[in-house]
Order: C-alpha cells, then structure tokens, then sequence
C-alpha cells in the first residue's frame, strides 16, 4: 500500500502525520512555513484516510509499516517525524522500531498510555450522513450538529467532504474500517518499547490527553525527551495556538 503524500520544499526530510479522522492537508500551513526553514515537508494521509488506500486492517503496526514502505519508495533517512494524536502513536511506534530513521521526534498531545474509546458521538453522526439527500456543506453541517456541537470539531470533520461525481457528496475516510477498529486507536504503545534520540513532547494546556502523572512513563519510553506546553490551546494546539506550537518546533529541531 503507498500513502498519499504532499510534498512541500527542499532540505532535511520531514514527515508529519495527521490525528484520526484528519488528513494531511490539515498541516499545510505548518507545514509550508516548516519548509521555510529548509526542510522538504511530507504531509501524510495515513490509511484508510484521506486520499491514502482504503483497507479493512488497520493498526498501529500496519500504519508503521506503510510509513516505512513511504519512506524506502523516497529513500528517506534521518527523517524529522512530527504526530499528532492518533498520528502520534504511529510516530512513537515507527521511532522505537526503526531508529535508525529518525533524526528527531515529536509528538503533539497524545501519551504512550492507553486512551479508552471517547470518539462515539463524531462516529455516530458521520455515519448519520445521507448523501442521498444531503447535497451540500451546509447541510451535512446541520444534520452533524445533532451530534457534535463543537464548530470547530464539525469544520476540521467537513474537511473529509468531496464531490464523488457531479451532484454527489462522500466522505474521504473510510468510515467504516475506522469504526469497526476504532478501539485500535487508544491502545498503548507496550513498556518495552523505546527511542533514544531527541524527542519533543508538546501538550495543550487545556488538554487532558497528557496529564502531570503520564510524564514518568514519557521520560522512560523517551529518555532523550523534552515535554513542552503550549498555552491557550486545547487538543488541536498546532491549529488553536499554531505561532507558540510551531515557534517551539523549530527551535527543537535546528538546536
């Protein structure tokens, strides 16, 4: 399986993986401005997302190997690896896996803990979408607001909408792998695994996906880890607080 890629600027390899339900495109203004600093920037749509494959399996293991199968298609090495959430889990195991790849890592709010299932009601009201009916933004908009009142949660969802053909409206997930795996998503990445090299670990300050009592697990799986807090932002901190997120990137990665 090849995962679709966005390749942006020239320089040191760095990949960035989106969370669950998101897409690379997500990223592209980070990413553009990441370029600037002399990086050619990845952006990923991992699978059974966005326009990467659709498939039936899906893990962590599998995500980890479908980014080593991109990574030895474009003969990258010493890769930057940037995660977010789900994104994160899969950049966490591919960095304990394969370090001899990773250059520097960065996780965006999310722990190697185990994260009990908490997506239902953004599940459940995409799987409400009749696109035999609904025929415009609008109003899948109004019809997903029955589930998830959050404006910016249904926008950063409604970004998943594209024209299948003239006058029909679909979703770029595979929504139903996603479900039928969706407890895939919180596990943990095991005890035994670790990656040594320098690793960046930025929270939100509204968040609670990375609590006080989850950094002695960090700084044993990541010994070499620096944890960071973003503040004024919750779990999407590269979208809600991106000038400190991507101010806190970069002086990480050029030290």
């Amino acid at each position: 399986m090849q995962l679709h890629g966005n390749v942006i600027g020239e320089g040191r390899p760095f990949i960035i993986l989106h969370g669950f339900l998101g897409m690379g495109d997500n990223w592209k203004t980070l990413g553009k401005k990441i370029s600037e600093q002399g990086f050619q920037v990845h952006l990923l749509d991992q699978r059974n997302h966005g326009r990467s494959p659709h498939s039936d399996e899906f893990s962590y293991e599998i995500m980890v190997s479908d980014l080593n199968a991109y990574c030895k298609t474009n003969d990258l090495r010493d890769c930057y690896l940037l995660g977010h959430s789900m994104g994160g889990k899969t950049a966490m195991l591919f960095a304990a896996l394969h370090p001899d790849l990773i250059h520097h890592l960065i996780i965006a709010d999310i722990g190697p803990k185990y994260y009990p299932l908490h997506h239902q009601d953004i599940l459940d009201g995409l799987s409400a979408l009749d696109f035999e009916h609904i025929k415009s933004r609008g109003n899948a908009d109004k019809e997903l607001s029955h589930y998830v009142p959050d404006v910016g949660v249904r926008m950063f969802l409604l970004k998943n909408l594209y024209w299948k053909e003239k006058g029909v409206l679909g979703l770029r997930m595979n929504l139903e792998a996603l479900i039928k795996n969706a407890n895939e998503i919180g596990v943990e990445l095991p005890g035994e695994y670790s990656f040594d090299g320098p690793t960046l670990f930025l929270k939100g300050e509204k968040s609670n996906y990375i609590l006080k009592e989850d950094e002695t697990r960090i700084q044993r799986q990541f010994p070499n880890v620096l944890i960071k807090e973003i503040s004024a932002a919750g779990h999407w901190l590269h979208a809600e607080n991106p000038v400190d997120f991507l101010t806190e990137v970069l002086e990480f990665v050029n030290k």
